[in-house]
């Protein structure tokens, strides 16, 4: 009898997000990081929901842990909200499991940008207090400008670099195919 679970594809794709996570390890620009591309691969290459939810977030919290260990920066006041959109963009991998293409995978990883500036932004207004009411949600938003760009950025590459990677190996190793039932 064989583990269904730790096949060479599970091991694969477990593999190449935890090399993702340990990137944010090392110097980059603010906001150019494989967060959003981590939960986005997961959800769409995983076989079951709660691995492709779990697996992901569990290797994020990790390297939050070795983040905070090393820098100091691993939690924070909004911590939680990141959390939130890390599992909605899970959420949105498994839409785009559902036809996978460079279409679909490009439109999630926008959608995953965008959403991470929303629930975040919306995170750090709340961690103020909810500081000038509606007016300094705006200004929330509007001094996170600036942070969007390398977000949606980082989210592009490192999904192209992911999802690319993992259809090149695929070619080469074809027992990392799923086997449709």
């Amino acid at each position: 009898m064989t583990n269904k679970l730790f096949t060479p594809r599970f091991i694969f794709i477990a593999t190449a997000i935890f090399v993702a996570a340990i990137s944010r390890l090392f110097p980059h620009i603010p906001n150019f990081t494989p967060i959003a591309a981590m939960a986005l691969f997961g959800a769409v290459y995983f076989e079951n929901k709660a691995t492709a939810i779990l697996v992901p977030l569990v290797t994020m919290f990790l390297s939050d842990v070795a983040l905070e260990l090393t820098t100091g920066w691993g939690f924070h006041n909004t911590i939680a909200y990141v959390y939130a959109s890390f599992v909605l963009t899970s959420l949105i991998g498994l839409w785009v499991k559902r036809n996978t293409t460079v279409q679909t995978i490009a439109m999630g990883s926008i959608a995953s940008s965008v959403l991470f500036f929303i629930i975040t932004n919306f995170g750090v207004w709340a961690a103020c207090g909810f500081t000038g009411g509606i007016s300094g949600l705006n200004l929330t938003y509007v001094m996170g400008i600036p942070y969007f760009a390398p977000t949606l950025l980082g989210d592009l590459f490192f999904n192209a670099f992911l999802f690319g990677t993992f259809y090149m190996v695929q070619r080469r190793y074809p027992a990392l195919i799923r086997i449709k039932k």
